[in-house]
């Protein structure tokens, strides 16, 4: 495949000022992307795109993905900014290690809402302007989408979530000539993970992130996959070798479903219908 080359590109990043996001945006303005930082701490954002250049190549948004309205006024405003929305990438999200027991309602509705729902609204947003370019969609999964971890119900149900979500919206829109990519980073050092570092609970579930299937991999081999994911617009991608049979083998059936079962004139078809009713 012809390598997706990102310069002159508009790059949307969602969670843009966390430690994935941070580092994202560093490699990709390297590649010669401009970028449009959405993060619920708009000043953040702001500071973070004058770091990274002046506004014609790098600018901040206030966003709620919990608030559609909130996206779309984001995405809408990045689009005239730059003239054009190429990519986004679906990376904010939160976590929480309680067991089913003892969790308050609200705190699995925030996750769903912010890790799962989010990433839809985002996708929601984006879509006709991605669309237009033919241009490419990423959420942050997780391999907590493959791997379910005890007394973290809500985060991977999210994750698995946003692969399936990520997976069903791929054939809705190959028609249009847009890809949809979903990442699966194991374990990464960013200041989410210090938290869990930190925390008794979450240390014996997996023993403190030193070795086996939850050893924690280095920030940077998560944003290389990340970036070389996006330059080839993959399916999934699935940043640590380690885990790559794990996220690999579930979906191994898919692409032979998707031909077989959804042929491309279907697809399109049942859109029309769909906007009929």
């Amino acid at each position: 495949m012809t390598k997706y080359n990102l310069a002159g590109r508009t790059v949307v990043i969602t969670g843009s000022t966390g430690g994935l996001g941070s580092s994202l945006a560093v490699a990709l303005r390297s590649r010669g992307a401009n970028l449009a930082l959405l993060d619920l701490d708009g000043d953040a954002a702001d500071s973070q795109a004058r770091r990274l250049g002046p506004a014609a190549v790098a600018r901040g948004w206030a966003v709620d993905v919990t608030d559609l309205d909130s996206v779309e006024s984001a995405v809408g405003a990045a689009a005239h900014h730059f003239g054009r929305v190429d990519v986004v990438i679906a990376s904010a999200g939160i976590a929480a290690v309680q067991p089913l027991e003892t969790m308050h309602p609200d705190l699995w509705e925030r996750i769903i809402d912010v890790n799962l729902s989010g990433v839809w609204r985002t996708f929601k947003a984006s879509l006709p302007h991605v669309v237009e370019r033919r241009g490419y969609l990423l959420a942050v999964s997780s391999m907590a989408a493959f791997v379910h971890s005890p007394l973290n119900g809500p985060y991977v149900a999210s994750k698995a979530g946003v692969w399936a979500l990520c997976d069903a919206t791929r054939l809705e829109v190959r028609h249009h000539g847009v890809g949809v990519g979903s990442m699966h980073p194991t374990f990464f050092q960013t200041p989410m993970m210090d938290a869990v570092q930190s925390d008794p609970v979450a240390t014996t579930l997996w023993r403190g992130n030193r070795s086996g299937l939850f050893k924690m991999v280095p920030l940077n081999t998560v944003v290389d996959a990340a970036v070389v994911g996006i330059e080839k617009r993959s399916d999934i991608i699935v940043p640590s070798y380690s885990n790559a049979v794990a996220a690999r083998v579930p979906g191994l059936i898919r692409p032979l479903i998707d031909r077989i079962g959804f042929r491309d004139n279907v697809i399109p078809q049942a859109i029309e219908l769909a906007s009929q009713v």
